[in-house]
């Protein structure tokens, strides 16, 4: 079922042996033989194969996959080109389009940002459908830790965008020469309470074009 980017593999393979990661693979296999799963096994990471542990430049970090038919493709916030663009994803266009007076696509693949470099990346790589979180505690928040921790302590910098008081959580595994920038999470929910008005988009490439990085075209 492991079907990753050998520099991620070379990486992670330590992981693949312990138990906790033992465990997770039985309840995987059972998930996916008794019951409908997001996103499809062959995606499962793909936000580590659409780009090496080298290449990241952003890190932004979500909770579980989508859990409705034909959303979850593997990337955090994004859904394919002809699904409609669920409400955190409307407002993260929103932000980026009065922060950097361009205007966004209309669609909501974000295969375009992990092309660029930036890692969309879930704690939680997989649920049942039509169940949020139905697949948390089972083991994958552990290596989605790890892979946290192993960008965090790159001594490349690279930009850390944590939206909402979960993805916070992660901020002491990153070391000070990253820029991490938190907000509230996008949702609507809670958006208006500081989301709205973040400038994350122009602070993340101000500090890459400062590291002589490509600033990413966020459109």
């Amino acid at each position: 079922m492991i079907q990753l980017r050998r520099s991620w593999y070379e990486l992670l393979k330590d992981e693949f042996d312990k138990d906790y990661f033992k465990k997770l693979q039985l309840f995987l296999d059972d998930e996916y033989k008794n019951y409908q799963v997001y996103p499809s096994q062959q995606n499962i990471f793909n936000a580590l194969n659409h780009l090496p542990f080298d290449k990241i430049k952003v890190v932004i970090i979500g909770q579980d996959p989508y859990h409705e038919p034909g959303q979850a493709q593997g990337l955090a916030f994004s859904v394919p080109e002809n699904v409609q663009i669920p409400p955190s994803l409307v407002n993260i266009f929103k932000e980026i389009e009065d922060d950097l007076n361009v205007k966004c696509l209309k669609n909501g693949n974000l295969e375009r940002w992990a092309n660029q470099g930036i890692l969309l990346l879930n704690t939680v790589l997989t649920v049942r459908r039509g169940q949020a979180n139905s697949h948390k505690d089972k083991g994958w928040e552990t290596l989605t830790r790890k892979i946290i921790q192993l960008v965090g302590q790159r001594q490349k910098p690279a930009v850390f965008m944590l939206w909402g008081s979960y993805a916070q959580s992660f901020a002491p595994l990153i070391a000070p020469q990253h820029l991490v920038l938190k907000a509230p999470h996008p949702s609507p929910l809670s958006a208006y309470r500081g989301f709205f008005g973040c400038k994350h988009f122009s602070k993340c490439n101000e500090f890459l074009r400062s590291h002589n990085e490509e600033p990413i075209d966020w459109r």
